[in-house]
């Protein structure tokens, strides 16, 4: 493999690796299940939007790599149609967004030049908290999108909780905010306020 000199090189990379590493599911019925609500969502909100929906098992239950790419997992199609739809649509907010350019122009100020250990170690600390507090911001704003999305398509702001509730309460990651503050900031989004109310402490 080449030698990425530009931090964005290595974020493609990166993602194209997890890509290559995924299993395909196989063409049945739980996988055409999760092709057509995310087509029906597509078409709804985001009909001229570049994306790539693959249907994979393993065990992502759904991410956006590459900024146009969404993995969703055919274990979606067992999910109440509310819970899928909402994950579906929370991906494509990632991709309507374009938080995948605005993570590589954050990875882009803090390393400017060519990717090198003593370049990437330098900046690894404050890399790291700025990152992890943009994509709790991402995760709020493609809540809020889902959250639109499902209103029209005739669904209630009820079935988007009820979806975060699914998949269960967590806590605070580097890249997901806590469950409880998701509920909260949906909430506020419903209510017309900003997505992002929210500190990104517990």
């Amino acid at each position: 493999m080449a030698q990425a000199n530009d931090i964005i090189d290595v974020l493609h990379q990166s993602a194209q690796r997890r890509l290559d590493a995924m299993t395909l599911a196989a063409d049945g019925p739980r996988a055409q299940a999760v092709r057509e609500s995310f087509e029906r969502l597509r078409g709804m909100v985001a009909h001229d939007t570049v994306v790539e929906l693959r249907v994979v098992t393993g065990a992502p239950v759904a991410e956006t790599l590459d900024g146009r790419v969404i993995v969703a997992n055919e274990s979606l199609a067992d999910a109440p149609e509310g819970v899928r739809l909402f994950v579906l649509a929370h991906e494509l907010g990632h991709v309507q967004q374009g938080h995948w350019r605005q993570v590589g122009d954050l990875y882009k100020r803090f390393v400017p030049g060519e990717v090198v250990q003593e370049a990437t170690d330098r900046v690894a600390g404050p890399l790291g908290r700025a990152a992890s507090q943009q994509a709790h911001r991402h995760e709020f704003e493609a809540d809020a999108f889902a959250l639109h999305a499902l209103r029209k398509l005739g669904l209630t702001a009820d079935e988007a909780f009820a979806a975060l509730r699914h998949q269960g309460m967590q806590q605070d990651t580097a890249t997901h905010p806590a469950t409880r503050k998701r509920l909260a900031s949906l909430r506020a989004a419903e209510a017309g306020e900003s997505p992002e109310p929210v500190s990104n402490r517990d």
